[in-house]
This record gives C-alpha cells, structure tokens and sequence, in this order.
C-alpha cells in the first residue's frame, strides 16, 4: 500500500511539474527601428509589472506556460495590448506607435505661414493652450501671458492701468498680435486691443520670440503672438466660464456653436468684465486699480467646401469704459482741473477671414480690417483718436521636389487721426490725418536637405508710402536627430518698425511732461539672431523636454523715450548710436506618470543703448523698466482624479526706474518681486467644473509713493525757473512734479477668486 502511494505521488509530482513548467519571457520595445526606453509591461491577468531598461529589453521569469495579456505603456506612445502564447525561452519584440499628442506636436502656422507639426517647423514656436491658462485664470489675454517665459505684460501708467507686451525685453511696439494669422492688434490697439478676446474660443497661442517681418511686415520685430481661435467643428455647443474676486471683479466668457445651414457652422464668443469698486490700500488718494465696464462679442463662420477649402469669416465688437485716479472722482470732473484722473471710452470692430481659391493649385487669399475709435481725457488733457486698418494677403503655396515654395503678395492701408501734433501740419493748428500705404511681396523657400535637416530662406520687399523701400531678409535652418528627441534651429532675420509715439507711448500723454521731438523719427530696423536646442527625455517616471534660446538682437534708429535730460520732458528723437537686446532663455517642461507636471523657464538678458557723449567717447545705458532676469513656474498636480491643484508664479529681478531727478526720494531701482498664485479645481462630472483659490499670495505691491505728487496732480503747487524746471520748496522739498511713469509692478494685493465652467459637447 505505501509503496502504491509513493508511485502515485510521484505521478502527480511529474504531471504538475510537466504542465505548470515554469518559463520566462523576454524581448525588447521599440518604435519605428528605434528602442522605447524605461516601457512599462503589465500582465493584465495577475497585475505583475515590469519596467524596461534604458534600450528598451525586459525580461518576466517564473511564467506558468499558456496565453498571456500583456499590457505595454510608454510615455510619448500609444498604449497597446497584445496577446502572447508563453514557451520556454521565447523572445518577441513589441512595436509602439508614437502618440504625437503627449510630445506636444501640435499643429502651428505662425513660422510659416503653413499648418505643420511644431516638431517640423524650421522656426521655434512656442505654443500654449487653455489648459495652461486655466492654471491661472485671469479676464483677459493680457494678465494671461504673465507666467509665459520671456513675455511679460508691462503696465504702463499708475492710473489707467493700460499696458503692452514685452518679449525678451523688447517694449510693447515690437510685439505684433494677431488672431489667426491676421494682423488685428497694431497702434493704437496694441494699448488697449488685448483686453476683450473671449477666452472661450481660443484654442492656443502660439509665440515667435524675434523678427518675424518677412512674413508679417512693419512691427513685428522683438516677435509676435498669434491668437488661433477655436474651428466651429471642434467647440463645445455650449461653454461658459465664470469668477468673481473679493475685490468685486466679475468676469464672464460664454461660448455658443450653432448650425446656420449644411455646409456653414458658426461660433460665437462674448466676454464680460465688470469692476465698479475702488479701493485705494495704498492711501495715496488714487485708485490702485482701474475700473472697468467692458463687453466684447466675437462671431465665427466656417464654410465646408470641396475638397475641404477654406472659408472663414470673423468679426468682434468691443466697448470698453475704463478710468482710474482720485477716489472722489465722478464723470462730472471728467476733463477738468479739479479732480484728475484718466478716463478712456474705447470702441474697436474687427474683420478677419480666409478664401481658399476653387482651383488645383494652393492659393489663399486673407483679409482683416479694423476701427479703433478712443476718446479719452488724462486729467484736463484730451486725447481724441480715430484709426482704420486694412490688410489683405495673398498667399500660393507651392511643392516642388525637395522646395517647399510660398510666394506673397500684400497690401496694407492705415489712417489715423488725432488731436496731437502726430496729425497736424507744420503750424501745429492745421489737422493733417496720416495715410500709410504699405505694398509688399515676399518669397519663402524650405528646402528639405536631407531627411533630418531644413533649410527656410525668405525675402521680403515693403514699399512705404512715406519711408520709400524696405527689405526684410531671414534665414532659418532646423537639424532633427534620427529618434526626433534632439533638435536644434538657428535663425537670422531682419526686422523693421515705423512708429507712432502717441498710440503706443502712453507716458506721452498722461502726467504733466512736454512732449518733445528733436527730430523727424526714421524706421527702426534690427537684426536678429538665435539658437535654439529642444532636447526630451524619457525615463520610467516621465518625461522632460527643454527649450533652450541664446538671442542677440541689433537695433538701429531706436527710438526710446528720454525721461531723464529733463524731468518735465519726454525727449523723442531716433538714437545716435545703437541699441542690443541679448541674453538666454531655457524652458523646462516634467510630465511625471504620477500626474504631476511642472512647467518652469527662466531668462537671463541685457538689454542696453550705446551712444556717444559730447566727448566722442561710447556710453552705455540699461534700458529703463527692463528687467536682467526673470522666472516662470506652473506646477500641477491631481490629489484624486478629480480634484487638482495648480500653483502658478512669477519672479523679477531689478528694474532700472525713472526717477525724477537727483532730489527723488525713490529708489532708483526696483527690488526683486514675485507674485504667485494658488488653485484647486474640482472635476464634478464630464460637464461641470468649479475652481477656486487665491491670487498674489505674497501680497506684494510696489512703494505707495510710486505716484509722484498724487495729491497735486496739476502741479498747481509747484515753483518753477525760468527753464521750467521744478524748484525745492516747503511744501516741495524734493523739486517733485506729478509722474504716474513710475510704475513696474501691479498694485493689486492678495485676493481670493471662486469660478465655474460648463461644457456641454454633443
């Protein structure tokens, strides 16, 4: 008996061990014959889970033999399930599909003028979505750019709060904005334009840091910023986005897609702003900030077409009443001397649009027109403008072997009229509104050198009706590593600007100084160039990618305002000399399997005038309110799936600042300042979601003295001399005049803001 049982067992043992044969797997990931490093493999049945080396090879032991799930994941890949038969010592190999989605490769137009993948593009484009903005929300374009690196929106005035857009420290006037692809935002808009674009249907912005006037013409020159708006087909049928502040901001977006036939679609976006509480926390008598009743209502029509052409059509209307200045002030004091403040009546429409020509041949013809209409008192003075902008452009897109040709035509009319010297004749009485008539044709040629590497050579020729002929060169070349994780782009371009000091200085027109030309100001022109290295790495935790610029820009016939030669003057005048802008930028961007994801850059620059003194000897001089270096930061992170957590922030380094002469008791330079911000969103269900939290949690703001004189801002109590400089008096005792120039960061302190979005898509 025992031995029939020893035989038995022994039976068992053996078949077991013949069918629950331990066996190992092994094999390697990879994409297009190139490794997939630090890939996870999950075998979906029992949850066990590996993590291939850096070339891609993994290895499961101790398999029972049979059939297999085996789940393979990969950052910047499609993920993939495949089923497997385990042997003994089999080894395969599993191919991954890159998922261009995850490495961002976004589709851009602003380099070219032509839609291609951002990895393909021959110039650096950086490009931000509404996701990234949400992180931070904010009523309009301007106050969003805020935590993009190398852009920072510079308030102008004390009072009115108006401001620009600086790239790479280069002052507003050099940044051309357009909403896609058409320039909508130039002259006087370039003030007060950004306010008002329906954050509800952008869809990105796309950012070219450098001259980009080969394509774009006069303006473009410290680069552009493209707004892309939402196609009809894509939007949500309903979307609305709303906050409120605990300083009384009210700000409202809603979105709406509707069907006016079978073949056309359309879009409608309206924003509204309100804050009609003045607060002065700083007591020097003024309103810290502006206030402001503003609507704008943008509609977008998308045609089908054969063979899918384009036809697009968009107009917006924006009003906007806005003042700021002494808090007792009312509408009655509006242009007097009693009680000042500044007090601007804003009315813009816009046209855009975009005709693909009905024949084989790629030809599109765009379009934009604009009407800017502003009247406004700074104080007693009056500042009436009227502007209208035309533009058309068209554009034959053509492939020829390894050239990929773009041939141009435009044509671009501007008008404007004011109540300044800018538009009247010799006798300083006689009104004389300016007309510009701007011709030009352009070419642009992208050669595929070989299947790594491009290079783009364009020309443009302007002919102004006032400053005759301008050329506008550029070169742009692009090397992509084999496994498209290294990149390098090197460009050289040219750029020019005809300026206009009273739609685009604001300082020119508030406060007390003169307004003085020396000279009839000439075209700017530049010359740019710069090197850009894009470099992403995979490892098992995620995902880097760095963006690295170094950036040298030329200046010719810089025109800077001179606020320190004499105090109760701004001097004009083009420079005798030149002007440089250069330094380096790097932007970082972690996307961790956890969820967490950081976006940080930082940018260290020189921007500087060389001229020479009445010696014959070259002096040097920082640009005022130009900072040396600058840092960004958006970290987020999903504490469930459902509730995440954003924390946004900024960082300054000091500002050269325009102090009124050697008596001025403020500092003649900023310190460093950061202003920082914090969000938690909650995901209620696929169309609802809420958010909250704060902003400026430093609660920082800048000296309360930043206003010069606030108290006597008709300089009523002020001595002069005979050359009408100010005297030291009892009551003056620092020879101070009224100055709201002094101005570099917001005076907006810590606030608490609560919000909701609605999204319904069919």
């Amino acid at each position: 008996m025992r031995s029939q049982l020893f035989i038995l067992f022994f039976s068992l043992s053996f078949v077991s061990s013949s069918f629950g044969q331990s066996v190992s797997l092994k094999g390697s990931v990879s994409s297009s014959g190139q490794s997939v490093p630090f890939a996870h493999l999950t075998l979906v049945a029992y949850n066990l889970g590996v993590i291939a080396d850096e070339n891609g090879g993994f290895i499961f032991s101790n398999l029972e033999a049979g059939n297999i799930q085996l789940r393979i994941s990969a950052v910047g890949y499609k993920t993939k399930t495949v089923k497997i038969t385990t042997s003994e010592n089999q080894k395969i190999n599993i191919e991954l599909e890159e998922d261009t989605s995850q490495l961002q490769e976004v589709m851009v137009v602003s380099g070219t003028l032509k839609e291609v993948t951002k990895l393909e593009s021959p110039v650096n484009i950086e490009v931000y979505t509404p996701t990234f903005f949400m992180k931070n929300p904010a009523p309009t374009l301007f106050e969003s750019l805020t935590n993009v690196n190398g852009v920072r929106p510079q308030l102008n005035c004390n009072v009115c709060n108006t401001g620009d857009i600086h790239i790479n420290g280069l002052e507003g006037p050099y940044t051309m904005i357009l909403i896609d692809g058409m320039p909508i935002v130039s002259g006087l808009s370039t003030v007060y334009g950004l306010t008002g674009i329906p954050s509800s249907l952008i869809e990105r912005v796309e950012i070219v840091k450098g001259p980009a006037s080969t394509l774009y013409g006069s303006e473009a020159v410290g680069g552009l910023i493209n707004v892309i708006t939402k196609r009809p087909s894509t939007a949500a049928n309903v979307s609305i986005d709303q906050f409120a502040t605990s300083w009384g901001e009210f700000n409202t977006d809603i979105g709406l897609k509707y069907k006016l036939s079978e073949k056309a679609q359309a879009l409608t976006g309206i924003n509204y702003f309100n804050y009609q509480n003045p607060i002065d926390n700083n007591h020097d008598g003024f309103t810290d900030i502006t206030l402001a009743n503003r609507i704008s209502v943008f509609n977008k029509i998308s045609f089908d077409r054969k063979d899918n052409r384009i036809f697009t059509i968009a107009g917006r209307l924006n009003y906007e009443d806005r003042w700021g200045g002494d808090m007792r002030w009312t509408t009655a004091f509006r242009g007097s001397d009693s009680l000042y403040a500044e007090s601007i009546y804003t009315k813009r429409w816009e046209l855009l649009g975009a005709y693909q020509l009905p024949i084989k041949e790629n030809i599109v013809f765009r379009f934009s027109a604009n009407g800017h209409n502003q009247n406004s008192f700074y104080g007693k003075t009056p500042f009436q403008a009227d502007q209208k902008i035309s533009f058309g452009q068209l554009t034959w897109n053509k492939v020829l072997s390894l050239h990929d040709v773009l041939l141009g035509a435009a044509l671009r009319y501007t008008w404007y009229d004011d109540n300044t010297p800018a538009t009247a004749l010799a006798d300083g009485v006689t009104n004389n509104p300016s007309s510009i008539w701007l011709p030009g044709l352009f070419v642009q040629d992208e050669i595929a050198l070989s299947i790594q590497s491009k290079l783009l050579i364009g020309l443009r020729y302007d002919h102004n009706s006032i400053h005759g002929n301008i050329f506008t060169p550029r070169l742009n070349y692009k090397w992509t590593s084999q496994n498209k994780k290294n990149v390098v782009r090197l460009s050289i371009g040219n750029g020019y600007r005809v300026a206009n000091v009273f739609t685009e200085d604001h300082a020119a027109l508030t406060g007390a100084r003169q307004v003085i030309f020396l000279e009839y100001l000439k075209p700017e022109t530049s010359w740019n160039t710069n090197i850009n290295y894009v470099k992403k790495i995979i490892t098992a935790s995620g995902f880097l990618d760095i963006d690295a610029t170094a950036f040298y820009t030329y200046f010719n016939n810089r025109i800077i305002p001179d606020y320190l030669t004499n105090v109760n003057q701004i001097i004009y005048r083009n420079l005798d000399g030149h002007a440089i802008s250069q330094g380096v930028s790097v932007n970082l961007d972690f996307n961790f399997t956890n969820g967490l994801k950081i976006i940080a850059g930082g940018t260290i620059m020189n921007v500087f005038t060389v001229e020479k003194n009445m010696n014959g000897q070259e002096v040097q001089s920082r640009q005022l309110l130009t900072e040396n270096y600058t840092a960004v930061w958006s970290v987020s992170y999903p504490l469930t799936k459902k509730i995440t957590v954003d924390y946004t922030g900024n960082l300054y380094g000091p500002m050269r600042l325009p102090v009124l002469g050697v008596l001025d008791p403020r500092a003649k330079e900023s310190p460093i300042w950061s202003i920082q911000n914090i969000q938690v969103g909650f995901q209620l269900n696929e169309r609802w979601s809420v958010y909250g939290g704060a902003k400026n949690l430093l609660n920082y703001t800048p000296p309360a003295n930043s206003i010069s004189r606030s108290r006597d801002p008709f300089d009523k109590e002020v001595t002069f001399d005979s050359n009408g400089n100010a005297l030291p008096t009892p009551n003056n005792p620092y020879a101070l005049t009224f100055d709201t120039s002094y101005v570099f960061a917001p005076n907006q302190g810590i606030r608490i803001f609560a919000g909701v979005r609605y999204a319904l898509y069919k």
